[in-house]
Parts: structure tokens; sequence; C-alpha cells
């Protein structure tokens, strides 16, 4: 079996790039990167599910569509976030 989405970095790193940007500035770009990781691995986890639905796995199928919405619920939070410090702004 593949693993067909790349990771283009880590997991572990700091997002510190010892720039003066302002604390919100790098919190903004740290949560925009999350919600766009996130809806990656969320589509692909909707791609795995309907091959596990169209494979006949459709217990399958629910877990993976689950760990999908799974991503989205973490990205609303990301999002709220992301809108209280424009607010602040």
């Amino acid at each position: 079996m593949t693993h067909h989405h790349h990771h283009d970095h880590d997991h572990h790193h700091s997002h510190d790039d010892g720039s003066e940007m302002p604390f919100e500035e790098k919190l903004t770009k740290i949560l925009d990167h999350w919600i766009k990781h996130n809806q990656d691995h969320a589509d692909t986890y909707e791609d795995w599910a309907a091959r596990a639905r169209e494979a006949h796995l459709d217990d399958v199928a629910e877990l993976l569509k689950d760990a999908a919405n799974l991503n989205f619920t973490m990205n609303e939070k990301f999002e709220a976030a992301r809108k209280l410090i424009s607010k602040k702004e």
C-alpha cells in the first residue's frame, strides 16, 4: 500500500526562524499552515474512505470519514482562533 500524501516538512519544527515577526502575525501564519495541513489530510482520509467503501469495507470507510471530520472540527477551532487574533489587531 502506498501513501499518496507527501509531507514537505516534518511535524517537529518550532516555526522560530529568528525573525522579529510580531507574535500575533507568527501565530496567524502557523494557524494558516495547520488549517491547510489538516485539509490536506482530511482530503486523503476521504479519498481512502471512498476506496474502502468501494472494497465493501463500509465500517472502515465510516471510521476514515470520522477521522476526516475530526480534522474539519480542528480547523473550525483554528479558524476561530485566527478570527480572534484579527479582531485584536
